[in-house]
């Protein structure tokens, strides 16, 4: 529903769904009834009392009544409408941040967002950041599923020195989804560059592990967390048990050297020889239950962006996940990566993404492929990637979704808002789709 500018925030109000109208209409009623028992009193003391002249002329009695009445009532719904937008004003101020939008809009965005569908983002890393931070425009109802395998960096050390769950992903998927990614956000990513002891450890990774502390888990620790920072949706781990990513290498390089194993996620790439399979030990770990019903309840699943061997399949190699992935009747989609990535999908193309992917949990798992067709890129010499061409020969097997998702400013990234919106796109026309086919509502 649009408006013209003019008179847009005003009518705003009126929009189905905003939950204003019913409070106004009690509101109108509520001042009627006293009106109306200020009214029977005014009328008694007019009928027993006897007043000075004056009072003949500064209630209006000369005018006649009709329009005396109507003369009060504009006046009066004047005055009440000019106080309820100054109070409004006054008592909300200090919940806006600067630069923020009118009231109307606030709640009319918020009231849309509540009413969105619910969505399950899979993955780590900063791909899984900047889907989040696209999708948080469009829908409050969002989950985000984190590997828990990271263990390198602040996250490693962490998890090694207190026996925790890495929290460096859960720390990026907070800040992506604060409601204000301004001061608190920035002091949650603030990463310390001196000292023996805090030196490479981020803020928000010590916050999360002393509420891990005061709170006893690391469950209640990022619910917490994320309730500092007030995002939108929330944020759960694939599996609380802790889990370590293993990758076998290929030797098809005749001047490789060592073991064809690597242990851990973060000595992955920085093998530099071809993954065969990744896997997780133990292999059988249960799937977090918070995680699980939300696939089941989810209206769209979307895996990816991020790192294929190292974020996503580690989320996705939890069998309790898997296999809530088959049963779900959501829009299932496996966003692709805009460039391959240095040590860990070199030279691939995306038909070697997917078929990793089905070599490692099945066939059948995602439906659509969201690619970026904005291919014409320049990417910096030093970072040895290529794009990934928005082309598939898996045949009926998935249905490709090209869209240009570039980020400009660093092309090898997908931009948000871009991402989101395609995402947002493909849901509603699937959804319409089924909707026609089927009858249904």
């Amino acid at each position: 529903m649009r408006f013209s500018p003019k008179f847009g925030s005003t009518l705003k109000w009126l929009i189905p769904g905003m939950g204003v109208k019913r409070w106004l209409l009690l509101l109108f009623v509520g001042i009627t009834i006293v009106s109306l028992g200020v009214g029977y009193l005014l009328v008694d003391v007019y009928r027993t009392w006897t007043f000075p002249p004056v009072v003949f002329y500064l209630t209006l009695q000369f005018i006649p009544r009709v329009w005396r009445g109507l003369l009060f009532g504009v006046a009066g719904i004047a005055a009440i409408t000019v106080a309820i937008l100054q109070l409004n004003r006054s008592l909300l101020s200090a919940f806006r941040y600067p630069g923020q939008s009118s009231l109307v809009d606030i709640i009319y965005d918020h009231r849309q967002r509540t009413r969105g569908p619910k969505i399950v983002a899979i993955g780590g890393g900063t791909g899984l950041s900047a889907l989040l931070r696209g999708l948080k425009e469009h829908t409050e109802n969002i989950t985000a599923i984190v590997t828990v395998a990271d263990d390198g960096g602040s996250s490693g050390r962490l998890r090694r020195d207190l026996g925790l769950l890495p929290p460096g992903d859960f720390r990026n998927c907070i800040a992506a989804l604060a409601d204000d990614e301004s001061l608190t956000a920035r002091l949650f990513q603030y990463r310390f560059g001196e000292g023996e002891t805090l030196n490479g450890h981020s803020f928000g990774n010590l916050f999360i592990a002393a509420m891990a502390a005061v709170t006893g888990n690391f469950e209640r620790a990022i619910l917490e967390s994320s309730r500092v920072l007030n995002i939108r949706g929330r944020i759960v781990p694939s599996t609380l048990e802790n889990v370590t990513l293993w990758a076998e290498l290929r030797d098809d390089d005749e001047e490789a050297k060592g073991s064809g194993r690597v242990e851990g996620e973060s000595k992955i790439s920085e093998a530099g020889r071809p993954i065969e399979r990744v896997f997780l030990e133990p292999d059988s770990v249960p799937g977090y239950p918070g995680a699980i019903k939300a696939i089941l309840e989810a209206d769209l699943i979307a895996a990816g962006p991020g790192s294929l061997f190292t974020s996503i399949l580690p989320n996705l190699l939890v069998p309790g996940i898997a296999s809530a992935l088959n049963a779900s009747p959501a829009v299932k989609v496996y966003v692709s990566n805009i460039a391959t990535e240095e040590g860990e999908t070199d030279h691939f193309a995306l038909d070697d993404h997917l078929q990793a992917l089905e070599e490692h949990v099945g066939q059948g798992l995602f439906t659509y492929v969201l690619a970026n067709n904005s291919v014409t890129l320049e990417f910096p010499p030093h970072m040895k990637v290529e794009a990934v061409e928005p082309h598939t020969e898996l045949g009926e097997r998935y249905q490709l979704v090209g869209e240009d998702l570039v980020d400009l400013e660093n092309p090898w990234q997908h931009a948000p808002h871009k991402l989101a919106e395609a995402l947002m796109s493909l849901y509603w026309t699937v959804k319409a789709r089924t909707v026609e086919e089927t009858g249904a509502d």
